[in-house]
């Protein structure tokens, strides 16, 4: 599965302001950033990634995935972090 198609995946189904997929053969790193995350615990944000993508891990096409989601405000805060000013 194509980045891209995992990338429009996620963003239509929890209508993401951003997403951000890297993939390594079917390992897959997933930023979200979303309003739909407030509000939620890390394991409830990862949760609600995985919804859309179940399929593609129950049929192997995604054998791992890497997730980090954030609110808009969150991911503000996080990019001071991993981005040179």
């Amino acid at each position: 599965m194509e980045t891209s198609q995992v990338e429009t995946l996620l963003r239509e189904e929890l209508q993401l302001a951003e997403v951000h997929v890297k993939a390594n053969g079917s390992h897959y790193e997933v930023v979200a950033v979303g309003e739909c995350f407030d509000g939620l615990s890390r394991v409830k944000k990862q949760q609600l990634v995985y919804g859309p993508l179940m399929s593609t891990i129950s049929d192997g096409t995604i054998h791992a995935v890497s997730i980090r989601a954030f609110t808009p405000v969150e991911w503000k805060r996080e990019q001071k972090f991993i981005l040179p000013q």
